[in-house]
C-alpha cells in the first residue's frame, strides 16, 4: 500500500469514527436510529459518510434557525394564545389533550368557531375561489403542492383578481412540491399582477444546500386564511383531483374543512411565520391589527386548536400527539392516512387501542404512489390484525385525507400523516377539535371510504410469499434512518 492510500484510509477512518461518535451523542435520536447510522457509516465506505451528511441529520440550517428565533420574538402574542380556557365541559381525559396540543405550538383552544366539511376537492376550490372574490383586506395562501392545472389556476385568477381591486395576497410555495408552477407563466402572470409570492425553503444548489441545511425538509402545510377569520385545514394541495403529475395513482382523495372564528388567527400564526422565514415582510403590526373575531351564529359553536409541528418544533411531537389521541380512545377510533409507517410508541398505541375493546379502524390506500411507503406500512398489518385492529384498503384512487375522529366528538384533520417524514422532517399542521358535529361529519366521511375498501384478512397476509415479507420487513428498517 503506497503512503498517499495509507493516508486516504487513515482519513476515511478517522471521519468514519468522527460521525459515529456524532450518531451517538446527537439528542433525541431513538436507539434503532443510532444502531442503524452506526452501521451504515461503518460498513458502507464512502457512500455511509455521504449518506450521513445529507440525510443523517434533521436540521434547516442555523442561520434559518437564528432567523426563526428572532421571527417568534418578534410577533406580537395573539388573543387567540392568550385566551383564556373557555368554559365549554371537558371530561379530565379530553382536556388533556389540548393541553397536549398547547405544549407543541403555545395555542389555547379557542371555542366561538364554525367549521363546514366540503363535499370533494373541486368544492374545496370553488369555496376557495368565492372566498377569495369577496376579500376585503387580505388572503394568504401556504402549499407544498400548487399546480399550474386548472383548479390551480383558478386559485390563481382569483388571486389576481383581489389584487387589482387592492387586497393584499400573499402566495407561499414549497420549492419542491410546488417546482412546476414555480417555473410556470402563471407564477410570472400572478407577480405581474401584484400578487406577493415567496418560495418555502428554497433548495438553491444542491450540491451545497447540505453545508446549510437537509436539503428534503420540506413545508408540507397547507394553509388559507382570509381576513383574519375565515380559512381552511385539511389535506388538500392546489391542483386537480387528476393529479397530473402522477395520474395512474388519480383521482385524490381529500377531505378538507372550511373554518371560521378566533383559531384561524392561530392558523395565520403558523403563516406568517413562514412568510416571514421565507422574505422580509414583517406581518406582525398585521398580526397585532387583527379585530375582534365575529360571533359565531349558524350553527353550535366547536372548539379548536391549531397545531404546528416540524423540524423546529419540540422533538416527536406530531407523534405525541397521536398517541395521545389513540389511548384517549374509549369507544371508537378510526384514522384515515395514506402513508402509514409509525414509530413504536405509536404502533403500540393502535394495538392497545383495539385490545382495550375499542373499535380501532385503520383506513389506507390499496394503491400507494409511493412504493418504498406502500412496502413499509405493510410491514406492521400482521401485528395490528392480531391486535384486533381493522385494516381497510381503499381502491377508489389514492385515498390522501387525514383523519382521526376519537369517539363521538373529537377529531383531528390537518397536513400530517402518519409517518416519520411528517414525524421529523415536514412543516405540518393541524386542528384538534371539539366538536359531535364536525366529528360526526368526519365520521360519516370514514364511513364512505369505507364503501369503496376492501379488508386486510390475516389469512391474506399470512399467505403473502416470503419474498413479499422480506422485501416489507427490510423496507420498514429503513425508517429509523431519518
Amino acid at each position: 500500500m503506497s503512503a498517499t492510500s495509507a493516508l486516504i484510509l487513515l482519513l476515511h477512518i478517522s471521519l468514519q469514527l468522527l460521525l459515529i461518535v456524532r450518531v451517538l451523542l446527537r439528542p433525541y435520536r431513538d436507539p434503532a436510529a443510532r444502531i442503524a447510522w452506526t452501521v451504515v457509516v461503518a460498513t458502507l465506505p464512502f457512500i455511509g459518510i455521504t449518506a450521513y451528511v445529507l440525510l443523517g441529520e434533521v436540521s434547516i440550517g442555523r442561520r434559518r434557525m437564528a432567523r426563526l428565533a428572532r421571527i417568534q420574538q418578534q410577533l406580537p402574542p395573539l388573543p387567540a394564545l392568550e385566551r383564556t380556557w373557555p368554559e365549554l365541559p371537558l371530561p379530565a381525559d379530553q382536556a388533556q389533550l389540548f393541553h397536549v396540543g398547547q405544549s407543541i405550538s403555545g395555542f389555547a383552544p379557542c371555542s366561538g368557531n364554525q367549521a363546514q366539511l366540503l363535499a370533494d376537492s373541486n368544492a374545496v376550490i370553488d369555496s376557495m375561489v368565492a372566498d377569495i372574490d369577496a376579500a376585503r383586506s387580505h388572503v394568504h395562501l401556504l402549499f407544498y403542492i400548487w399546480l399550474p392545472d386548472h383548479n390551480g389556476s383558478k386559485i390563481a385568477q382569483a388571486l389576481m383578481r383581489a389584487a387589482a381591486r387592492g387586497v393584499h395576497c400573499r402566495a407561499l410555495a414549497d420549492d419542491v412540491g410546488s417546482r412546476d408552477l414555480l417555473h410556470s407563466p402563471l407564477w410570472q402572470q400572478m407577480q405581474a399582477a401584484g400578487v406577493h409570492l415567496a418560495v418555502a425553503l428554497p433548495v438553491g444548489n444542491p450540491l451545497l444546500r447540505p453545508f446549510s441545511g437537509r436539503i428534503d425538509l420540506r413545508d408540507h402545510r397547507k394553509i388559507v386564511v382570509i381576513d383574519h377569520f375565515t380559512g381552511y385545514c385539511g389535506s388538500q394541495n392546489c391542483a386537480d383531483p387528476e393529479f397530473r403529475i402522477k395520474p395512474r395513482f388519480a383521482p385524490w382523495v381529500d377531505a378538507v374543512i372550511r373554518i371560521c372564528g378566533p383559531v384561524v388567527q392561530q392558523n395565520q400564526r403558523l403563516f406568517a411565520t413562514d412568510w416571514m422565514l421565507a422574505c422580509q415582510e414583517d406581518l406582525g403590526p398585521l398580526l397585532a391589527a387583527a379585530p375582534p373575531p365575529p360571533l359565531a351564529t349558524d350553527g353550535p359553536p366547536l372548539l379548536a386548536q391549531a397545531i404546528g409541528t416540524g423540524p423546529t418544533a419540540r422533538h416527536s411531537a406530531m407523534p405525541e400527539l397521536f398517541v395521545a389521541l389513540m389511548y384517549s380512545a374509549r369507544r371508537q377510533l378510526t384514522i384515515t392516512t395514506p402513508y402509514y409507517v409509525p414509530n413504536e410508541a405509536l404502533q403500540s398505541a393502535l394495538c392497545a387501542a383495539a385490545q382495550r375493546g375499542v373499535a380501532t379502524t385503520l383506513l389506507l390506500p390499496a394503491r400507494n404512489d409511493s412504493l418504498v411507503v406502500s412496502a413499509a406500512s405493510r410491514s406492521y398489518y400482521a401485528e395490528l390484525l392480531d391486535a384486533g385492529v381493522v385494516i381497510a384498503e381503499f381502491h377508489g384512487g389514492l385515498l390522501h385525507s387525514k383523519l382521526m375522529t376519537v369517539d363521538e366528538d373529537i377529531c383531528l384533520i390537518g397536513s400530517a400523516n402518519l409517518d416519520r417524514r411528517s414525524f421529523e422532517l415536514n412543516y405540518e399542521n393541524n386542528l384538534l377539535c371539539h366538536s359531535r358535529e364536525l366529528t360526526a361529519s368526519l365520521r360519516a366521511r370514514q364511513q364512505a371510504y369505507l364503501t369503496h375498501c376492501s379488508l386486510v384478512s390475516p389469512a391474506e397476509v399470512a399467505a403473502w410469499p416470503l419474498w413479499r415479507r422480506l422485501w416489507n420487513n427490510t423496507v420498514a428498517m429503513l425508517g429509523p434512518l431519518l
